[in-house]
């Protein structure tokens, strides 16, 4: 029988051009595998076994409430549900979140597991729900406590000492910092819809607020209103709070559950690119949240067999078959579905350059030089014709796939002392109808890296790159890619730009579109 994990986190997003999420609060050693290949693997329609495993349910579930002493002898409140007998078993820190009113949710589905004989922990972090003391998300004393209730579980008399770690959201964040603090016990985590950089994946996305993460933070953590905004800049502060500040400690093996319609995909994927031989990752046509809620869903059989081969050392559980695992968007009966890859992106993808030209259309000519104008759009409005540029290709000869990261290389004058620019892109049917399908931003001013400002000389070119985040997106034949460039894009980031017009220049020496494009 399909189980099925549905919860209803107390904030629920919008992600642009998708619509509203599924369940899911916003946050608003090596694995032992063999060495990356250059070849796809056979596309699959989800019947690589791992997907499709599962087992009888074992065990009736007794459950209590715990407190879980820390180091600085503050307690952690927790549920730990066990199976009914006696015996030696491995456990899963479940979730480690900020969310008490969704522990009973929480509980309802780790059931699941603790029938297979696993034994498994909810917990509330420092200062929220029961838990004592005053809630910082993912900081060190949060990190350190989660270190703590992993080292707890290994101890206890029912346990075999392996333990495990997942989560959803802002519990995928915490089992990925969970990992890179490298618990003694801790042997394989699963994050849903985590991050690599709290700053850059959600707070100041490529230097800029997102307003996205305000109402999160009211509701949440009201402090952070302070201490993010007396750190502007990515400082150890945020380093702290960083899965990428510490890649190379990130070597147990991880299940990457990554939505490529999710806001913080780009994290996600970077983890894999920064440790890929530890890394596997499962990308779906996904808003933010479980997937058993969602298109194109999996049984959560593919979590038992994950935690069977880590934590029960079960060499007849499956691992996936190939460290990729990826649904070619759009869906909907077109496109390859879901695909499987040895190596993200794959060595079947090339880069394919096109220039903008001075009438707005790109082309894998150069073409002349020009500028191209725009007025900065400082209200949440969306901006006018004449506050962006968009430019698209001729209408496609045949399908296009992209797959990975497209890079913008804008080259732009500003006519005040910094700016912003936000390339979002779109994909244009035969009627014109445009849908989003990724973006990217970035503040002038952080056009050298978040850690200090470049300034902008007005009137003075530069040229920036910005990282359009990934997707794997198959363009129709028939269709165009298209392009908008502007300096804002409420509410994925403030409209905080000065006001002013921006020179964009193109031809040769102009601007470039980078695109990873996978060989059909």
């Amino acid at each position: 029988m399909k189980q099925r994990l549905a919860v209803a986190l107390p904030l629920v997003v919008i992600v642009a051009g998708c619509g509203t999420s599924g369940a899911g609060a916003d946050l608003d050693g090596t694995a032992g595998a063999e060495s990356s290949q250059t070849q796809p693997v056979e596309p699959q329609a989800l019947t690589d076994p791992f997907f499709e495993y599962d087992r009888p349910a074992e065990h009736e579930v007794v459950s209590e409430r715990v407190t879980v002493p820390t180091r600085d002898d503050h307690a952690i409140s927790c549920e730990l549900l066990r199976p009914d007998t006696d015996g030696e078993f491995p456990g899963i820190v479940y979730e480690y979140t900020a969310y008490a009113d969704t522990a009973e949710d929480f509980a309802k589905d780790a059931r699941y597991f603790v029938q297979r004989g696993y034994s498994a922990l909810i917990c509330q972090a420092r200062g929220s729900g029961e838990s004592e003391g005053e809630l910082d998300p993912f900081g060190p004393q949060e990190q350190a406590d989660n270190v703590d209730v992993i080292e707890w579980l290994a101890a206890q008399e029912h346990s075999t000492g392996k333990i495990g770690q997942m989560g959803l959201s802002y519990g995928g964040h915490t089992s990925l910092l969970a990992a890179v603090n490298q618990p003694p016990h801790l042997e394989a985590i699963i994050p849903i819809n985590g991050l690599s950089d709290w700053y850059e994946n959600t707070i100041y996305r490529g230097g800029i607020y997102s307003p996205r993460i305000g109402d999160w933070q009211r509701a949440v953590a009201p402090q952070t209103l302070e201490t993010y905004a007396d750190n502007p800049l990515h400082n150890d502060f945020w380093d702290d709070r960083s899965v990428a500040s510490r890649w190379d400690r990130l070597d147990v093996p991880v299940l990457e559950i990554n939505g490529w319609y999710d806001r913080y995909r780009d994290g996600m994927v970077k983890n894999h690119a920064a440790q890929p031989e530890s890394v596997w990752m499962v990308s779906g046509p996904w808003e933010h949240g479980y997937p058993q809620d969602q298109e194109e869903p999996f049984d959560v059989g593919a979590y038992l067999a994950w935690w069977d081969h880590w934590l029960l050392d079960d060499d007849d559980a499956p691992l996936p078959q190939a460290k990729i695992t990826s649904f070619e968007l759009p869906g909907g009966g077109t496109g390859a579905g879901w695909t499987q890859f040895d190596e993200w992106p794959s060595s079947e993808v090339a880069d394919t350059s096109y220039w903008l030209d001075d009438e707005g259309r790109l082309s894998t000519d150069a073409g002349a030089e020009g500028t191209l104008t725009y007025a900065v759009n400082t209200s949440e409005d969306a901006s006018s014709d004449d506050e962006q540029i968009i430019a698209a290709t001729e209408p496609l000869s045949e399908d296009l796939v992209v797959a990975g990261n497209i890079q913008a290389e804008i080259a732009a004058t500003f006519s005040s002392d910094d700016g912003a620019l936000a390339v979002i892109v779109e994909d244009v049917d035969e009627s014109g109808e445009a849908t989003r399908v990724t973006e990217g931003w970035l503040r002038a001013s952080h056009r050298d890296g978040h850690e200090e400002l470049s300034p902008v000389e007005p009137g003075e070119e530069y040229r920036m790159t910005v990282d359009v985040w990934p997707t794997h997106y198959r363009f129709a034949e028939g269709h165009s890619l298209q392009i908008r460039i502007a300096s804002d894009d409420y509410p994925e980031i403030e409209s905080s730009a000065p006001a002013g017009d921006v020179d964009i220049r193109t031809g040769g020496r102009g601007s470039t579109i980078h695109v990873p494009i996978l060989a059909d």
